[in-house]
């Protein structure tokens, strides 16, 4: 029974991203294993909190993942 988590910035995704996103990475595990997994593939997302996350000591927000996507 794979259970996979996805770590996002709270309010980073719509609803409709977060199904989407369910969907989409159900669909990897089951390309790579076997059909037979999907109803037994958990996915789950954490929201966290704006400074609840941070990398090289810095705490990050949501608006600086914006500011990343908004750089492509």
């Amino acid at each position: 029974m794979p259970l996979i988590q996805v770590d996002v910035f709270e309010h980073e995704l719509s609803p409709d991203q977060s199904r989407d996103l369910i969907t989409k990475i159900t669909d990897a595990v089951v390309d790579v294993t076997s059909e037979k997994l999907r109803a037994m593939t958990w996915v789950k997302i954490n929201e966290i909190k704006d400074g609840h996350w941070g990398t090289g000591g810095i705490p990050l927000g949501l608006n600086d993942v914006k500011k990343l996507i908004a750089d492509d």
